[in-house]
């Protein structure tokens, strides 16, 4: 890549910023950011929301005049090189990267949205961006009633982070348990015993079928049979109007009183604009071991890219990936061949109502692997690592995280650990 060769990044995430700021202040890069707000790092907003951090503590590195902030791409022409903008500019490339990160699964929820309507009922939050948290943190009140959707990173994230605040906190978790993803059984199930005292209700196996809506200010019919937990009465859902959630609707029955409602189900890979420019798209935009497209003059990173099959949705997945393309855009010899990543997370924010926790590989042992397990109920500790033949495929670590360095530094050099006990206790990385 030359200097006057344009490269138009679409996304002003992580990934986005990470890849101009790799390619250097030289370079003709052009970043399109559709948030008018400074960029921040998105790991950083459950504590945020958690009122352990302000706001600014989240921002990235600034990224000059490179980022357009506010800009939004509409349409991509690939014969013309070109991105349509929505303020009507249009931004000519030799190369275009697609950042486009993810959006927050919206569940099919009875009641979340009117016919034809886009517009989130008062007091339904989705958990994705600053404007989601900040709008989330201005409605908490000590004693509100809040419910949040789902059991995964997001949802545990958000969870802790309401009771810190002093919200009466309700998880629902479809699954058999929480971070069924990351975590094996009695991992899921020290978690489940931490958030309990910090005061979050956990309902697993408890699928949200439908939200209970009112009119603001309106009379609220009589709610349908059926029984409430906890006790009271909620209103149906309406049309017209402003509609506030006084409630959720489980499967079996059961009402959820909510003052709020956080839908923390997960993220969707941002694909519309790839899909619409005729890109191969599979759950996320298909690129090869150079982060390339079908098409050579586009690359895809980020929360938006799948590589051989997998879409990661992890910062250190966009981070390496960013990385390695600015790498190939300057002419180095770099390929991708996939990230080991690695799950961390603190939950509460005092030294006796916290839990660091950390997931990696596969936590779940195959047939013919050996699992070697240390728990230590006093300290609140737990550690198991998987080995398959002589090496070292996963992990979960609770409680006391001084080893996980030592423990991920030979999962991802691939390498047979020489004395595993020694790994798994305190002093293993040193």
């Amino acid at each position: 890549m030359t200097s006057d060769q344009r490269v138009v990044v679409i996304g002003g995430g992580l990934a986005g910023l990470r890849l101009a700021q790799r390619l250097g202040p030289a370079a003709a890069v052009t970043v399109l950011g559709e948030e008018t707000r400074a960029p921040y790092n998105r790991v950083l907003l459950a504590e945020v929301l958690a009122g352990r951090y302000a706001p600014e503590v989240t921002a990235l590195p600034a990224p000059g005049p490179a980022l357009r902030r506010g800009v939004r791409a509409v349409r991509i022409d690939r014969t013309d090189r070109t991105v349509l903008c929505d303020d009507g500019t249009v931004a000519q490339y030799d190369t275009l990267v697609l950042a486009t990160g993810s959006n927050a699964v919206l569940p099919p929820l009875r009641g979340l949205f009117e016919p034809q309507g886009r517009d989130l009922p008062d007091g339904v939050h989705a958990f994705r961006t600053m404007d989601d948290c900040l709008a989330l943190s201005a409605a908490l009140r000590p004693g509100v009633r809040a419910v949040v959707i789902g059991g995964g990173l997001l949802g545990v994230s958000a969870a802790r982070a309401l009771a810190a605040r002093g919200a009466q906190v309700v998880l629902a978790q479809q699954g058999e348990r929480l971070m069924e993803r990351q975590l094996d059984a009695e991992a899921s199930a020290l978690l489940h015993t931490h958030l309990t005292s910090l005061g979050v209700e956990i309902h697993t196996e408890c699928r949200v079928r439908g939200l209970r809506i009112q009119p603001t200010g309106g009379p609220g019919a009589a709610p349908p049979a059926g029984q409430a937990r906890p006790a009271g009465q909620a209103r149906p859902a309406t049309r017209g109007g402003t509609r506030k959630v006084t409630g959720v609707e489980l499967a079996d029955g059961y009402r959820l009183e909510a003052d709020l409602v956080v839908l923390a189900c997960g993220v969707r890979p941002r694909t519309g604009l790839a899909r619409a420019a005729g890109l191969d798209v599979r759950t996320g935009i298909v690129v090869d071991d150079h982060l390339r497209t079908g098409d050579p003059h586009i690359h895809a990173i980020g929360d938006c890219a799948e590589h051989a099959g997998q879409v990661y949705g992890l910062a250190g997945a966009a981070l390496e990936q960013a990385d390695v393309l600015a790498a190939v855009l300057t002419g180095g010899p770099a390929t991708y061949t996939g990230t080991r990543a690695l799950t961390r997370l603190t939950l509460g924010g005092t030294e006796n109502a916290s839990l660091d926790l950390a997931a990696f590989g596969e936590t779940t042992a195959l047939p013919g692997d050996d699992v070697v397990r240390l728990a230590d109920a006093t300290r609140r500790t737990y550690r198991k690592v998987v080995l398959r033949g002589d090496r070292l495929v996963g992990g979960v670590l609770l409680g006391e995280l001084s080893t996980v360095g030592a423990l991920a530094r030979t999962w991802e050099g691939g390498e047979a650990p020489h004395d595993l006990f020694h790994l798994l206790t305190d002093d293993g990385g040193h």
